[in-house]
């Protein structure tokens, strides 16, 4: 089963896209990255998702988890 995720992703027209795992179209388009971090975490917190922000060469540079992490830190 995969994890429910949004993930900000760089578009190949120019900007970013925030797009949910499995979603042909993006849910959000946006000038620049910082805008579509901004957006993206509003939706994964309120839909209680993984956001996963990728850098301009689609490697995944880091990840918020908003809602069941499989993984949560220990401690």
């Amino acid at each position: 089963m995969s994890r429910d995720e949004h993930h900000v992703v760089p578009n190949p027209s120019g900007g970013w896209d925030v797009k949910r795992n499995g979603a042909d179209r993006a849910s959000g388009h946006f000038e620049t990255k910082q805008e579509a971090e901004q957006k993206g975490r509003e939706v994964s917190q309120h839909q209680k998702t993984e956001l996963v922000i990728h850098n301009k060469d689609g490697k995944i540079s880091r990840s918020d988890s908003h809602g069941n992490d499989p993984h949560p830190p220990k401690g």
